[in-house]
């Protein structure tokens, strides 16, 4: 995403090296259950909700954790505010 944000001059390699430096201080785990989840619960939120299977999977697991979900894609953040997750977004 950040690559992609660059090469269309949204941002640039400063901010790239300062995201991932943050970021670097979160303990970002792996979740192990999303595999399992993709072609059920993912897929008809997919469907129902008009999202990719992509930004349907971020959902499933804002929604099956409890957390929060942080997105600039408005689709997603509408999403997810209709599943009555709670949003980061700016």
């Amino acid at each position: 995403m950040l690559r992609n944000a660059v090469r269309r001059g949204r941002c640039d390699e400063g901010y790239v090296d300062r995201s991932l430096d943050r970021l670097g201080q979160y303990p970002i785990t792996v979740d192990d259950e999303t595999d399992a989840h993709v072609w059920g619960t993912t897929r008809v939120l997919a469907r129902e909700l008009g999202l990719t299977l992509y930004d349907a999977a971020y959902l499933e697991l804002a929604v099956r954790s409890g957390l929060a979900l942080a997105s600039c894609d408005e689709a997603l953040i509408a999403a997810a505010r209709a599943s009555d997750v709670e949003t980061l977004a700016r």
